[in-house]
């Protein structure tokens, strides 16, 4: 009887969750509805499999609408109707500028169209269309020329809202949507309070006069009928590569032992071919083959474009995958769980995820959607955060700036706001969690068999794509699997690394970067892993990363494996990150490991580390199925933590393990440590996907630190900022010189071991200025003068200033300060024009300048301005004298001891104590450039914070735990470093009189 229903995802307008909108079905005596959100299906299939709990038959449709304002309603009578829609929908949305018609422009089959009724106007109305009749229009129906068509009419009652506070939410919402303030929210931008759900025969009741209404609106709703299988669906990608799935399989085959000779040589043991041909017979029975013909499809491309890539993920457990070279981890050789990756109870396929170089990622989507009919970039969606809500409300009553910092900040009592501020509270406690706009998933493509628009409309943003309106899980519950192509900045600088390495080395052979092998055995690899000095390395440079290793003392790759995983939230959260350093430093500890956990997991010493081993855990020790077991996989992503299937098979785990007589301690513990997994933990094989870029990139900056490094800041870093890689190269004796007019480019570049950086880390220099320069350069030679320059190139004198200051204009030999005067009276003040060429040169005046000399110390200041970071060590421009000659390398002779010891702010780490309270972890640099690691306990958060980057004076305790060195401070202030001296010329300040190059303050510091 509800042909126009609406959920959240009425974005900005609805106010009902989905499974909320069928509960109030339920509730009402409704037994058919109609869910037409408002320009989206994004619900229309998670309604869908949630109707059956409810015993509702949902009718799926679209209620099309210029903002607020309702254009026509379509409904679908079955599948290819909704897919229509679909269709018809994503061409509007497609196009912004795109305004909703009044009527469908186009004949829709198998749709139903239902219009609102408008006093006097005027309908030509096809045996399809209809007229919808609100409660409020049917006086005015007893006096129109309708009401003698009544077989053209049907009931047309609104749902958006379920209550009062439903319709308060929607106006807020439709407010934040139009950027006004509630109290000029126009009556047009918004919904009726009455469009709320009647119970069944009160809505009978309010057409009561009209029985021929109820009666059209009935026989349409049981005209239509939708189907998707949701439970336990068949895979929906694409099925085939090849003309058919035999073929496929004789392909799969044929690739697979292709590969065996590149991957293990002549040589082969038999277990190899019997894992081939498990593996192979298995994704045969699942229909798995073309998911794997499709990910070889794309990186046989990648690899005709000598496109770098990994592949990780569970799809790593398979030799399959190695063979293809989608991934670059063998099975075989990590013992990897098979059953973590296939089995025959799994009905999704494995998860391959692709990680390109992110200069290269956006060519391989615009490979796939050439190749593929039915591509699609799956949508996240985007919800409201508790902060941003309560700044869009804040605005929307009214609220000053002041106030709204002062809520979000969590700085009130909530009794002691006024009223306005308790309601922005109030209300942004409620839509946190609505979905706000939709965006793009990091890397999901969903390639299909039948259209997209068979499962959801599709819109366009900017990136180009058509992106579904639905999201990841909802795609899975469909039977859609996205294929993951991912961008990481880690493979941008190990190609461009080698690149630059076989350009400056030509007379020794290329670097096999692909060489594993020989890297696993590699000594100074080794001794980088055990000393943890890899900075700028993939994923083994953080903070923690950094003390994991040092604890471990990590020197091969098994051990890398498992820190990459170790790291990891789950393991560090269930505690036992700790029993595991635990037992692999001190041998005598593996034995407190239970005896069935130890002999599952003997590699790990009985510590869950891997997805695999939670699997491995309750199948041999719970008891579980393989099923139930993959259940479990699932259930440890995070996404289907809230549905039934996951508290079922936990109470199985529990039974089980009481009718085999174990403790109930154990178990609950042994529970506590599988639940702290969810979300967070790797699978082995992605553990050891992610350990084979590590060793690429260990051995470059083993073997060749500052072309390592150069690539390194040309790809924007890693973990830290560009200040802390420069910083890394001047560490490897590498010579840092600021951006050159003549010997710099858009990236930095490499010279034997000096550095030139790129124009492009000059804050605030604009790109056509950099290519102006550059391309000049190409075609004419190198500047010779300031005045050749000008002369040469269109620059205002903003961009000018930019490199004049930061001493582009060095080959000169004439002091930066008196250029700019000479730049300043030289450069025209009119608007630049590339395209005006003038026939002779007209002669520059040259000006007596006045000498001014320019210190060492504002060019520090200069640098600070336009790179982010000063080119000298920060230590030197302290006010006063260092007061402490104390370096991270003298801390492990102290330990428990307290001392004094400054360090310059390289990043901080926050974090929550278990009772809720702030704490952190910084990283500092001591004057020599050695890392200081510093934990802040709650007391000392609140009363000495961060201020911000600087050198700190740091009053702590030394700790040293497994050989890792860290200070619990007491006490911190950040010091005081000189005044600016560019804008200090006339102070009588001794720092600035006394003071003018690095070598004094060398001589008075220390």
């Amino acid at each position: 009887m509800y042909l126009n229903c609406h959920t959240y995802f009425s974005l900005r307008y609805g106010t009902i969750q989905p499974e909320q909108l069928l509960a109030i079905a339920s509730e009402n005596g409704v037994q058919t509805l109609a869910l037409t959100d408002i320009n989206s299906t994004s619900a229309c299939l998670d309604v869908m499999r949630l109707s059956r709990k409810y015993k509702i038959k949902p009718v799926l449709g679209v209620d099309f609408r210029n903002g607020a304002q309702q254009q026509f309603i379509l409904i679908a009578k079955n599948n290819l109707g909704y897919q229509n829609i679909n269709t018809y929908l994503s061409k509007l949305l497609h196009n912004p500028d795109l305004q909703i018609p009044e009527k469908p422009e186009e004949d829709l089959e198998n749709c139903f169209v239902i219009y609102p009724y408008k006093n006097e106007e005027q309908f030509n109305l096809k045996p399809n269309e209809f007229l919808g009749i609100a409660p409020q229009d049917l006086n005015r129906l007893k006096f129109s020329k309708w009401n003698q068509f009544k077989h053209k009419l049907v009931i047309l009652k609104t749902v958006s809202f379920q209550n009062k506070k439903g319709f308060n939410t929607h106006r807020l919402l439709r407010a934040i949507d139009n950027n006004t303030l509630l109290s000029k929210l126009p009556k047009s931008e918004e919904g009726k309070e009455s469009d709320q759900m009647l119970p069944y025969n009160d809505l009978c009741e309010t057409y009561a006069e009209y029985p021929n209404l109820i009666t059209n609106t009935e026989a349409l709703l049981k005209d239509c009928s939708t189907y998707f299988e949701l439970e336990n669906p068949e895979p929906k990608n694409q099925k085939c590569l090849t003309e058919n799935e035999t073929s496929d399989f004789q392909l799969l085959k044929q690739l697979a032992y292709n590969g065996i000779a590149y991957r293990y040589g002549t040589e082969v043991e038999q277990k190899v071919y019997d894992r081939i041909e498990k593996e192979l017979r298995i994704i045969e029975q699942k229909s798995f083959v073309s998911y794997f013909l499709i990910n070889w499809k794309i990186l046989e491309y990648a690899r005709s474009k000598d496109y770098y890539y990994v592949g990780r993920g569970s799809g790593a457990n398979s030799i399959i995958a190695y063979l293809l070279q989608i991934t670059d981890v063998d099975p075989i050789e990590l013992d990897l769980y098979f059953e973590r990756f296939i089995n025959l109870f799994r009905q999704n396929p494995p998860d391959f995820d692709l990680d390109f170089s992110w200069k290269d990622r956006d060519d391989i989507t615009k490979y796939i959607f050439n190749t593929f009919k039915h591509t699609a970039l799956i949508a996240v969606y985007n919800t409201f955060k508790f902060k941003a809500s309560v700044r869009e409300l804040g605005k929307v009553f009214g609220l000053p700036k002041s106030e709204m910092d002062k809520l979000t900040r969590g700085k009130y009592t909530l009794n002691q706001l006024d009223k306005l501020s308790q309601l922005v509270i109030k209300y942004s406690t409620y839509i946190e969690g609505f979905p706000n706009y939709l965006g793009i998933h990091a890397g999901g493509i969903l390639i299909s068999e039948e259209p997209i628009h068979a499962y959801c409309a599709t819109f366009m943003p900017p990136k180009g794509y058509a992106t579904t309106q639905f999201d990841m899980v909802t795609a899975e519950d469909a039977g859609l699997y996205k294929f993951d192509i991912l961008s990481q900045r880690g493979l941008g600088k190990i190609k461009e690394a080698v690149e630059i390495i076989n350009a400056n080395y030509t007379e020794q052979p290329p670097i096999d970067i692909h060489d594993i092998k020989g890297f696993k055995k590699d000594e100074r690899i080794k001794d980088l892993l055990r000393n943890a000095k890899a900075i700028g390395c993939f994923y083994v440079e953080s903070p923690a990363m950094r003390m994991l290793l040092k604890k471990l003392q990590v020197d091969n790759y098994l051990g890398l494996v498992a820190a990459s995983s170790i790291i990891r939230p789950g393991v560090a959260k269930s505690g036992m990150m700790r029993q595991y350093i635990l037992r692999y430093r001190h041998p005598e500890k593996r034995k407190e490991a239970h005896p069935v956990l130890q002999k599952i997991m003997p590699e790990t010493y009985g510590i869950m580390v891997y997805q695999e081993d939670v699997i491995k855990v309750a199948h041999l020790f719970g008891g579980l199925d393989l099923g139930e077991s993959d259940m479990l996989r699932r259930g440890m992503s995070g996404k289907f933590r809230s549905r039934d299937e996951f508290s079922k098979v936990k109470q199985k785990f529990f039974d089980n393990c009481e009718q085999n007589g174990k403790p109930y301690e154990l178990v609950a513990d042994i529970w506590r440590q599988i639940e702290s997994f969810a979300g967070y933990a790797f699978a082995k094989g992605h553990s050891a996907s992610y350990a084979v870029e590590s060793y690429q990139s260990l051995f470059l900056k083993a073997y060749y630190p500052l072309e390592y490094m150069t690539a390194t800041l040309n790809n924007f870093g890693g973990f830290y900022s560009t200040e802390l890689y420069v910083h890394e190269a001047r560490m490897h004796n590498g010579i840092i010189e600021a951006p050159c007019i003549n010997r710099s480019f858009n990236q930095a570049i490499i010279n034997q071991k000096t550095i030139f950086l790129g124009f492009m880390f000059l804050q605030s220099l604009e790109s056509k200025t950099i290519n102006r320069i550059l391309n000049e350069r190409q075609e004419h030679g190198k500047f010779k003068s300031l005045d050749d320059f000008i002369e040469r190139v269109p620059i205002s004198m903003e961009q000018m200033s930019i490199l004049i200051k930061i001493n582009a204009f060095r080959f000169t030999k004439i002091n930066k300060r008196e250029l700019l005067w000479e730049a300043h009276l030289k450069i025209s003040k009119t608007v630049i024009k590339e395209d005006i060429i003038t026939l002779f040169k007209t002669e520059r005046v040259t000006y007596n300048t006045p000498e001014l000399p320019s210190t060492e110390l504002e060019n520090a200041f200069d640098s600070i301005e336009l790179l982010g970071f000063s080119l000298c060590n920060p230590f030197y421009l302290l006010e006063q004298r260092s007061i402490s000659n104390l370096r991270a390398k003298h801390l492990t002779q102290l330990e428990n001891k307290l001392i004094s010891i400054e360090g310059y702010l390289i990043t901080t780490k926050n974090t929550k104590t278990s009772n809720g309270k702030m704490m952190h972890f910084g990283t500092f640099l001591d004057r020599d450039g050695d890392f200081l690691d510093t934990v802040h306990f709650p007391p000392v958060v609140a009363k000495y914070p961060f201020r911000g980057k600087g050198i700190y004076s740091i009053i702590g305790k030394v700790m040293v735990e497994f050989d890792c060195v860290t200070i619990e401070v007491s006490k911190m202030e950040r010091l005081a470093i000189i005044e600016d001296p560019r804008y200090s010329v006339k102070s009588l300040n001794p720092t600035f009189q006394n003071k003018k190059s690095f070598q004094d303050l060398k001589l008075t510091q220390g």
